[in-house]
């Protein structure tokens, strides 16, 4: 490791020097891609920081391409499924040991995040490790043919759930809130001014951060590439999909929705994944009234 650090300290600044984009031209990602959206924001958010990222295997980990060529503007650490929030947390020992101003970033999918690297994620929030672990949701495992994850809505079909799944998603928000993190927040990548806030918020705080973001795949949502944004806009109008953050423990809720029947409607009618499986969209929407009550109700409390 002692090898490679001048190897990556030079990298570090020749991205910041020039001022590259994170995610280059050329990459393989899929058209419609919402991670590719995601990195995108990232990329106007970090501006002239000094970045390293981890990224465990995910869709993003392909996105760098074959060796020895890289999509990506800034160095990355490639980890196991399992392990991105420990390696995080010893890059940005190095880093603070050293005296550097690196901000470290985990870059991770569902699958690494709610499911295979749950473990070292909650250990690094509970330590209050200075890593900002960002989980681009796509709701399944991508990049190994579509499998169910925790992440994935009840009712939409996988490969591995081809009659729908039977139970609801993880609150990923409330299990990092619960860890009583600095920061932790969703991000609506159809509301970029506040998407682009929370980023330059988690890069500038210190100790452990999270930010969800949900990303839509046109390939395992069986949806068309060019409605990715109308996708999260129909999410966050239904209110399906809560934008909010805890900073310090206060709830704010950032976008009030509608809480529309036909926009809910709309999200489910756009996408193949839930059109095998007997759908009530009448108990789903009463759901969302219920939760957003209740989510009134935190924010409330927490002021």
């Amino acid at each position: 490791m002692a090898d490679m650090e001048p190897l990556l300290d030079g990298m570090a600044h020749t991205a910041r020097d020039r001022q590259e984009p994170l995610l280059r031209p050329g990459n393989t990602n899929c058209g419609g891609c919402g991670m590719s959206v995601g990195l995108n924001m990232l990329s106007r958010a970090i501006a002239d920081r000094r970045i390293q990222m981890v990224i465990p295997a995910c869709c993003g980990i392909v996105t760098a391409g074959a060796f020895p060529y890289g999509a990506y503007g800034v160095p990355v650490v490639a980890s196991t499924f399992a392990s991105a929030a420990a390696v995080a947390t010893g890059m940005a020992h190095v880093a603070r040991l050293n005296g550097e101003s690196t901000r470290v970033l985990c870059w991770a999918g569902d699958g690494g995040t709610y499911d295979i690297g749950m473990a070292t994620l909650s250990a690094a929030a509970e330590r209050d490790e200075d890593v900002l672990y960002l989980c681009y949701d796509n709701e399944i495992y991508g990049n190994t043919g579509g499998q169910r994850s925790s992440a994935t809505p009840m009712g939409a079909t996988t490969t591995t759930t081809p009659e729908g799944k039977a139970v609801e998603k993880k609150d990923i928000l409330g299990i990092m809130a619960a860890h009583r993190v600095p920061y932790a927040a969703t991000v609506s990548l159809a509301h970029p001014d506040d998407t682009l806030r929370k980023l330059r918020r988690a890069l500038d705080l210190k100790g452990f951060r999270f930010i969800h973001i949900l990303a839509p795949c046109p390939t395992g949502w069986k949806s068309e590439p060019d409605d990715g944004i109308e996708l999260i806009r129909l999410a966050v109008s239904s209110g399906l999909y809560a934008v909010c953050e805890y900073d310090h423990g206060r709830l704010t809720l950032n976008v009030e929705p509608e809480l529309s029947r036909p926009a809910l409607d709309r999200y489910f009618a756009k996408q193949g994944r839930f059109r095998r499986s007997a759908m009530n969209l009448d108990t789903i929407h009463a759901g969302i009234l219920a939760r957003w009550q209740e989510l009134r109700v935190r924010a409330v409390g927490s002021a």
